[in-house]
């Protein structure tokens, strides 16, 4: 099936992603579209008022796709607006993590990525909401939530500066309480973290849910449960082998729908963003309601 030509563009920047030239990376945005006769406008994200300054341009200028240009929150920020719409979402990978695009197999590299607007198909993927907030490709609770709200909070990214709060918090923390309702189980007791899973893996390359399909209807919970502290090489070897199954101390729940209830208050992040959503947490799913640009080279079964 031919795909449909995108002749009007938005770029959504954020300005702080990456450690490349905004300018220059305006300037090949509007090269690359040029060259192709596409029309593109930008915007620059501030930090205030953004999603609805990005609502209005889009209800008002009629875009035929619009591009999320930074990491894994700004793409959260574009797609959300772009749920149960027929305007697909591009994606230019700037951040430090970048999960969602690797699960796509949208190229890393700046340029790579930027031909895409001109060559690519368009495929729907599900999306899942927490209380109402959108979730495009992973959210938890536990240990790895609160490594990236100290992540967030430092003035340090890149995965090493991660990795090095991750092992300042390993040593001292302990699993916390939950009760999950699922529409196909009930889980309660205590976990090391719980992952919400849309996608696969996280922007660090640890694939926390390695058969996870993006457009099947369904979402995983992915718990890792209690384990001795001399077992978490163990685990993190399985994270980045595409493993993690194999472990004695996981376990996965396929849903349609869930009600975690985080008894113990504990910290979580919706794509890699820290959010507070007290202690009841629903889940839902949102089959295929959002168009994606892929590669032309995508296959539908792939995702």
């Amino acid at each position: 099936m031919e795909e449909k030509k995108h002749n009007r563009l938005l770029f959504v920047i954020n300005p702080i992603a990456g450690d490349i030239d905004k300018e220059e990376l305006e300037e090949e945005i509007r090269e690359e579209c040029s060259s192709h006769d596409i029309h593109c406008e930008i915007y620059r994200t501030t930090g205030e008022d953004d999603k609805e300054i990005i609502r209005q341009k889009i209800q008002t200028k009629e875009f035929d796709s619009v591009y999320a240009v930074g990491g894994d929150g700004t793409v959260n920020l574009v797609a959300s607006l772009l749920i149960h719409t027929d305007t697909p979402l591009g994606i230019i990978p700037l951040g430090s993590g970048n999960g969602l695009s690797k699960d796509l197999i949208i190229p890393q590299d700046t340029e790579e990525a930027l031909e895409l607007v001109h060559e690519h198909v368009v495929r729907n993927i599900d999306t899942i909401t927490l209380n109402g907030h959108p979730s495009i490709h992973l959210s938890d609770l536990g240990f790895n939530a609160l490594v990236v709200e100290r992540f967030c909070a430092g003035e340090t990214r890149g995965p090493g500066s991660y990795a090095w709060i991750a092992m300042q918090e390993y040593m001292s923390y302990e699993p916390k309480n939950y009760r999950i309702e699922t529409d196909a189980e009930v889980f309660e007791g205590t976990a090391f973290m719980v992952t919400i899973a849309n996608a696969n893996a996280f922007g660090s390359n640890a694939n926390i849910n390695p058969n996870g399909i993006l457009n099947d209807g369904r979402f995983e919970i992915c718990l890792i449960e209690p384990f001795p502290k001399a077992a978490g090489i163990g685990i993190l070897y399985k994270l980045y082998t595409d493993s993690i199954d194999t472990s004695v101390y996981t376990r996965r729940l396929s849903c349609k729908w869930a009600k975690i209830y985080n008894l113990d208050g504990e910290v979580m992040h919706i794509d890699g963003e820290p959010i507070d959503l007290g202690t009841e947490v629903t889940v839902e799913m949102h089959p295929k309601s959002l168009k994606v640009i892929l590669p032309p080279t995508q296959n539908e079964k792939e995702l």
